[in-house]
């Protein structure tokens, strides 16, 4: 049907399309921000090991994708980095390489692959902007994963360079949403929040968030981080990556974090910070400037908003979430 009407069908492979930005992909997709000639795949780690060269080719002869969106990643907190930087450098390492060179070898017109802010250089100016991914060594802690997230972004100009390919990346700030990963020890912040919330509501107790809650982050809904990866696949045209948040302005505390998921579940018990646990870095704030040229009237789910709808998933799907 959609050759009949002129346009040239893609098939849109999405790795790691089970995890937290995936499933928001599905979802915005699903809801009616797809596309007539679009086909949607979504792929995990069920499906191939990504860090075996030979299954990856399978996946890709399988599928046979005309665009790739890159999420699959070997990821974590803060102190689940600290302990395992090496396996997050190799694994890493190993999952762009062969994504992004079966993407060159079968033809594939653009990949979209996911950074991190934790990229950026340690010791920094702010805001962060794109031109200042490669200015200085990461932050210590995940080295690891940081140095294997950049090297991405030295693929996509090899690959443009050499081969032509139109393989570019996102810099997101924090995300979090719906099937995050809200595993107290190994998960992010706010997710990790979340569900420390929910069991200090059900035991009584206080709840305790490691830290000063003095850092600082951007967050961004996994629901308006998917919106804007569509607009990447089908618009953006650079090979140079775009950093995807909310403005400077929307920067909040860890403690301004806590204080919205405590709203949010309506925790009456007390709040703790427990000063003996490493803080992390203190900001990184990324401008928006270049996403804001692009597209200065998208708008954000507020904060407060997204964090209720977040608590109110957690909850609901207690049983099954990732803890």
């Amino acid at each position: 049907m959609t050759e009949a009407a002129g346009l040239v069908p893609k098939r849109i492979l999405v790795t790691g399309g089970t995890g937290l930005v995936g499933k928001a992909i599905e979802k915005v997709v699903a809801d009616g921000e797809g596309r007539p000639d679009e086909e949607w795949i979504f792929v995990s780690s069920r499906d191939a090991d990504l860090t075996n060269a030979a299954e990856t080719k399978a996946l890709f002869e399988q599928h046979k994708p005309t665009h790739v969106i890159h999420l699959a990643a070997m990821v974590g907190g803060l102190f689940k980095n600290i302990r395992y930087n090496l396996d997050f450098w190799r694994r890493n390492i190993h999952i762009n390489d062969n994504v992004l060179h079966l993407a060159y070898e079968t033809g594939v017109q653009k990949v979209v692959s996911c950074l991190s802010t934790c990229i950026f250089p340690d010791k920094t100016t702010y805001p962060i902007d794109e031109t200042m991914i490669h200015n200085g060594p990461p932050h210590s802690s995940n080295f690891g994963y940081s140095y294997a997230k950049r090297m991405i972004d030295i693929q996509n100009r090899g690959y443009f360079e050499q081969h032509g390919c139109r393989f570019t990346a996102v810099i997101p700030t924090n995300v979090f949403g719906p099937h995050d990963n809200f595993n107290i020890e190994d998960g992010h912040v706010l997710p990790g929040l979340i569900h420390k919330v929910y069991l200090a509501k059900q035991t009584g107790s206080a709840l305790t968030v490691w830290g000063t809650g003095k850092p600082r982050r951007q967050f961004i809904y996994s629901l308006d981080l998917a919106r804007l990866f569509l607009w990447v696949l089908r618009e953006y045209d650079e090979v140079e990556p775009i950093i995807l948040s909310v403005g400077e302005e929307d920067e909040v505390s860890i403690r301004e974090a806590a204080e919205a998921i405590v709203e949010a579940m309506d925790f009456r018990g007390e709040l703790v910070f427990d000063t003996t646990k490493a803080d992390g870095q203190f900001k990184k704030t990324a401008s928006n400037a270049k996403l804001r040229r692009y597209l200065p009237s998208f708008q954000f789910t507020p904060f407060r908003q997204a964090v209720k709808e977040t608590c109110t998933w957690f909850s609901t799907n207690y049983a099954n979430a990732r803890k």
